[in-house]
């Protein structure tokens, strides 16, 4: 059995982390965006740090609208500040 673990990159700090440590936010095929609790829906996803700075930084430059090109309801952001606290 291999110790192999997936990474991913940070959408603000850029820094590569295990899945494990990063929030991740789903563009659903029908175009509905949301926090991705479980980290295994389908869909196009972006990844942010759970620590506080990148998820401010996430949240004030509001990095969904950029990552899926679209505008993002503030609703997602919110989700998204609660899972920081899980």
């Amino acid at each position: 059995m291999s110790n192999w673990t997936p990474l991913r990159t940070c959408a603000v700090c850029r820094k590569k982390l295990p899945k494990s440590e990063l929030i991740r936010i789903v563009k659903f095929a029908d175009g509905t965006i949301k926090a991705d609790e479980t980290g295994k829906a389908q869909g196009r996803g972006c990844y942010v740090c759970k620590n506080d700075s990148c998820i401010e930084k996430f949240i004030k430059k509001k990095g969904a609208n950029r990552s899926f090109k679209t505008n993002v309801k503030e609703d997602v952001y919110e989700q998204i500040k609660r899972l920081q606290d899980r």
